[in-house]
Order: C-alpha cells, then structure tokens, then sequence
C-alpha cells in the first residue's frame, strides 16, 4: 500500500489534500510535494525485504502515491543498470565511476520514470487527458504512459526540435503541436490549453507527482550500490531529477535505510543555457531567466526552471557545485562517453561527462571517492545533431 499522507508546498508550507487533483499550492502557486507516514512505511518496507520485488520503480510502492495496484503503469521504468566505468574512471584518475545508464527506460530517457507516477496518480485522481510542453523525451514519455493509460495526450513541441521526437509522440497515438521558440514558449501554449480544454498540465514540477518518480534513482543507487555515493554528476535542465534525488535520500534516512550522509550533487548545464549555475555563483535564491537558451543538448534547453529555488537549495546542502560547459565540450564529452564506454549515450550525458572532467581539472573530486554519473536518455533521436 501507498503510505501517501499529504502534499506539501515547497515555498511556504501549506498542507494540501492529496486525494485532490492539484498542480500548485493554491496560497501561493509554489511547487507541491508528496509526504508519506514515513515510519509505518518504514515498517512495511525494509532494504532486506527488496530483492524478491519486481525490477521496475514500483517496487518501492510504499512510498509512491498511487494507492490502487491495478492502476500502477508500467512498461518497466526503472532498475536500469549502474556501470562501472572501464576507461573514463581511470583516465580521469577516478578509481570508483560508475555510470548510471537511464538510455534503457521506456522511450529511451528518464522521463520514463516521473510519468510512468504522475500519469498514473492523475489518473487515480480523475484526469480525462493530458497536455503537456517538451523538448522532447518528455512528450514521448507522457504519450506512451497516456496511451497506456487510454488517456488523450497533447504534447507541444518546439519548432526546431528534431523529427524524431514528433514521430515517437505521434506514434503513441499523442496530438502534437509546433510552437516558435523554446520551451518556455510551449509552455505558455500548454497552460493556455489545459485552461480551454480541462486537460491536466504535467509541466515539469507543475504538479506533485513526476519528482517521485524521479526520486527512485537516489533508491536504486544505494540499493545497487550498497551505500551513497560521495557524489553524483547529473545533467540539468528543469531539475526534477535533483529534487527528486535529493528527497529521495531524505526518505531514505527516516525509513532507517542510511544514516545523514549524503552525496555532494553536482549540477551541469550548457554554457548557451545556465541560469542555475550563474545563480549558484551568485549566491541567488532564484535564477533569472536566461536570454536565448541555445544548446545542443536539448534537455538542458530550459530557460528557466519552476522550482530553481528547491534545485538550488539541494546543490547547496549537499555541498556540491554548478558547473556549465561549452557547446565543443559537450560534443567532445558526447564522443568520449559513446565511443569509450560502448553506450550510445545522449549529448545531455556528454555535458555531465563534460562537468566531471571540468570537476577533476578544479580537484573537486578525489580519486578514492564513488562517482556516479547519469546519462539520462539514449542517442539515437539526436544522431542528426551531434555525430
């Protein structure tokens, strides 16, 4: 069973009732998360009682929103492989890298994880459709969760983003739309949509439930593992991934699984598109909206993130760093990850590559320390971009 108690505003606290379908606090329209009894879930889930479960995220449904086991969606999302690096570890003079490779999600990136929860959650809760604004593995995640679902799905692209990603959602049966611009401007066409048409919005850290899908890649490090790592790399764009993570070892130490220790997360993002990075540098609470957002890497894309203040206050706790890195050297790191360690990686993953290297050249990473990096999706719809 689900131990789901509340949802809880990340800015100013509110307590909200989760058997409402809800996207944002409505005191303050700040970003809602979910809260679980965490010490009878304790109880009922224990490290010890996990090997026998099934591979996906949904083994850890204790601590997960959907209540009913029949509407838990799965195409088998999560428990994807922890690599040990064969070549970059050890010319980087890292003797512990591991590679956590998310290419092999369900369509092919992370996203797979926070829709498989939110899409099922909303439906749980009522939801007659979905709209959603992607740069792109996002919309492909949401229509295959939609379409197994038996919910309609609009996904709104912008206009430059490569063919494939306009063929997987149309594929899934999705409505998809072109819009001039960036994400940010699909964005605005989506709220613009969910109000016309009562579709709910699933607008990255819009609604409660795609960071808890999310937060399963903090659960599947330490189980696979055995212990947290000293610091994780991660590539960002929205952020989910880091709030998620970062709430992820949190549940963890009150369900007695770990201890207060903690990885120092290290946040990267493209040198074309870094408002959390300059505001980390800057000592902001929140980051401005970046001019312009040009980058390959088409995740990273995001001018500007909903939740920057969550995303920047877990970097901070954790003691990690922000670090973004140019166009060459994400391409250059894209190649290196690909053709070093056999993974048709994401450019995405090449600029987490690219921040470690950068990392190791300031010596913040010690050569003894457990380094994960996430390639969060695979490269064959960006193969037109970057090879």
């Amino acid at each position: 069973m689900s131990f789901l108690s509340h949802l809880e505003c990340g800015r100013c606290g509110e307590r909200c009732d989760p058997e409402q379908l809800l996207n944002l606090c409505p005191r303050c329209h700040g970003p809602l998360l979910a809260r679980y009894d965490l010490a009878a879930a304790g109880r009922a889930l224990r490290r010890d009682t996990l090997a026998g479960r099934p591979a996906n995220l949904w083994r850890y449904a204790e601590i997960l929103p959907v209540r009913d086991p029949a509407l838990r969606l799965t195409l088998g999302e999560g428990w994807t492989p922890l690599l040990p690096s064969r070549r970059l570890g050890p010319a980087l003079g890292l003797d512990h890298l591991w590679i956590k490779e998310e290419g092999l999600n369900p369509t092919g990136s992370f996203k797979a994880r926070g829709m498989a929860v939110a899409v099922a959650r909303a439906c749980e809760l009522g939801a007659p459709a979905f709209v959603l604004p992607s740069a792109g593995n996002a919309g492909g995640a949401m229509a295959a969760y939609a379409a197994l679902a038996g919910r309609p799905a609009h996904i709104i692209l912008p206009e430059a983003t490569p063919a494939p990603f306009f063929q997987e959602c149309a594929a899934l049966g999705a409505q998809v739309s072109a819009v001039p611009g960036h994400i940010g401007d699909a964005g605005r066409r989506a709220r613009e949509e969910a109000s016309r048409s009562g579709a709910f919005l699933l607008s990255t850290l819009q609604e409660p439930y795609r960071v808890e899908g999310k937060k399963t890649m903090a659960l599947e490090l330490v189980e696979q593992l055995g212990r947290v790592p000293d610091v994780v790399v991660y590539p960002a764009g929205g952020g989910t991934g880091i709030v998620g993570m970062w709430k992820g070892f949190a549940e963890m130490e009150a369900l007695g699984w770990i201890g207060p220790q903690r990885p120092r997360l290290v946040l990267v993002q493209a040198a074309g598109c870094a408002p959390l990075v300059r505001a980390f540098h800057q000592g902001a609470e929140q980051a401005a909206p970046w001019e312009d957002p040009a980058t390959v890497a088409l995740g990273l894309r995001v001018p500007a993130a909903s939740a920057d203040f969550l995303i920047l206050r877990a970097v901070r706790q954790s003691g990690g760093a922000a670090v973004a890195v140019s166009e060459e050297a994400i391409r250059a790191a894209w190649r290196r990850l690909c053709r070093e360690e056999g993974l048709l990686a994401c450019p995405e993953g090449g600029a987490a590559l690219a921040g470690l290297e950068e990392l190791v050249r300031q010596g913040g990473v010690q050569a003894d320390e457990t380094v994960v990096l996430f390639n969060t999706g695979n490269g064959y719809k960006y193969l037109d971009l970057v090879v």
